[in-house]
């Protein structure tokens, strides 16, 4: 996609609601489209999962579950698959988390820990997110990205992205929301939450996993 179009896409974007970012999306890629949701079920994903769905209910979910998740996240991804229907797919590291603690343990990375976080990104999160992405191969990318999540974001977001890693279209609808738009729909929709999730892939907000650094923005 041409810089203009995206320039184009990002200004007719501005004043939209998600769900018509959303809409916009699924439209413009076309009835031969291959969209994916990512998702780790981290606090307020049943915002964007139920989103899109109600719009494409077989959409794909692509789920990297590096099985070192709390109990909480696993419990809340197996609720939010039976209540929204959810077409999970989940791709896990070829290295299981047990063995990975072996080796780097004896507890999960902390905050502080950069080496470990980033070995630990690198193996149990990059590796099976970009395998799946490959098997998956979307035209068009769906996240939950928020610009207000950490610095990085803030500056480097829009609307709508090029991705040069898996060349395609990125839509990130839910990047001008704040927390109190998350809780507002949640009530509305009566849909379930987690917030004990920690990612040891980060550590912190402040830190990317890798998923989404390499971007060609808009």
């Amino acid at each position: 996609m041409k810089q203009a179009q995206l320039d184009q896409l990002n200004a007719e974007a501005k004043g939209k609601s998600p769900q018509q970012i959303l809409q916009t999306a699924l439209t413009l890629t076309g009835p031969n489209a291959k969209p994916v949701v990512t998702t780790n079920f981290r606090p307020y994903e049943a915002v964007i999962l139920h989103m899109a769905t109600r719009i494409k209910p077989d959409l794909p979910i692509l789920w990297v579950d590096h099985g070192a998740n709390f109990p909480e996240t696993y419990r809340f991804a197996e609720v939010c698959r039976n209540q929204l229907r959810l077409k999970l797919i989940p791709f896990v590291p070829k290295m299981t988390a047990n063995h990975w603690l072996a080796i780097n343990g004896p507890n999960l990375p902390a905050p502080d820990e950069i080496e470990r976080v980033e070995d630990f990104s690198r193996i149990m999160k990059l590796e099976p997110f970009q395998r799946g992405m490959n098997a998956l191969n979307p035209t068009l990318w769906i996240t939950a990205l928020r610009r207000e999540q950490n610095s990085q974001r803030s500056s480097s977001l829009s609307p709508f992205q090029w991705d040069t890693t898996f060349n395609c279209l990125k839509v990130n609808p839910l990047l001008e929301w704040t927390t109190p738009d998350l809780e507002a729909y949640l009530d509305a929709h009566q849909l379930p939450n987690e917030r004990t999730y920690y990612d040891p892939a980060k550590g912190d907000e402040n830190h990317e996993c890798g998923l989404h650094a390499k971007l060609t923005t808009a």
